[in-house]
């Protein structure tokens, strides 16, 4: 494809002969999620200001410890699946953040915090779970086709937008977010071979409980743990004094503080 290096006018496809040049498509990416990801960028940024203004603390351990309790749970990848892990980090910072600001004032005893600990302790008894992506296909010699390309050097997420007939998961580039063992929306298949992975490894083609055949790619791993009342007694604080709160708090309640202007407030 001749392409038109100027700018905006740049050449990215060609339909039938008729360019769609850069301006174009990033006009119709600003369409659909401009305001959505310039507010995620003003939000983070603001609870930044935030932690400065009211001396917030928030450690890695304690970011950790959120990724931990919420992938076991796959609360983290209803809202967070198509971020990378940095990006998932920053943005489970930024609402602790918010949280601890929103609760500085309010005052839990230690015996709710107890009490509390173990009437929930299941809760933080965590499995290992893996951050997983996969690619489904037809057959066993197309999932042996797509094993050939990737030990070619072909990259996974790419594979799995071309070739994955799994339409929940080939947008995100295969991405199916954190799996456990004790799921029960997972197919066993899947169960049975995430857990012999590493991190960064990819598995052989095998066969799903459907007949189709797959391929798995484990980005990340969270080991299980149980969290001792110790290690969890902030986070028990702060869900124990959001439950005083209004349901509607959010972020934005702090942009006239730190003077937010945006292109989508004009």
């Amino acid at each position: 494809m001749n392409s038109n290096n100027h700018g905006g006018n740049e050449v990215v496809a060609t339909v039938d002969g008729k360019n769609i040049t850069r301006q174009e498509w990033m006009a119709a990416m600003e369409a659909l999620y401009g305001k959505e990801t310039l507010h995620s960028l003003v939000n983070d940024e603001v609870m930044e200001r935030a932690a400065k203004e009211y001396g917030i603390q928030v450690t890695e351990d304690e970011v950790d410890l959120e990724i931990a309790l919420t992938s076991s749970t796959q609360d983290l990848d209803t809202s967070l699946k198509i971020f990378e892990e940095q990006q998932v980090r920053k943005k489970i910072r930024s609402q602790l953040i918010l949280e601890k600001v929103l609760t500085k004032d309010i005052v839990i005893e230690e015996s709710e915090i107890k009490d509390y600990y173990e009437e929930n302790k299941s809760l933080y008894d965590t499995p290992t779970t893996y951050r997983t992506s996969i690619i489904i296909v037809k057959s066993e010699e197309e999932a042996k086709q797509v094993q050939n390309e990737l030990n070619n050097g072909s990259d996974f997420s790419i594979l799995a937008r071309e070739r994955s007939i799994d339409t929940g998961s080939s947008s995100l580039g295969g991405n199916i977010g954190y799996i456990s063992q004790d799921q029960t929306n997972v197919d066993p298949e899947i169960q049975k071979v995430v857990q012999y992975l590493k991190s960064g490894e990819i598995s052989e083609p095998f066969q799903l409980s459907d007949g189709n055949f797959a391929l798995l790619y484990v980005t990340g791993i969270i080991e299980g743990k149980s969290f001792a009342l110790d290690e969890v007694s902030e986070h028990i604080k702060t869900e124990l004094a959001m439950e005083q709160l209004p349901q509607n708090v959010s972020t934005e309640m702090f942009w006239k503080e730190f003077n937010v202007t945006s292109y989508y407030l004009k």
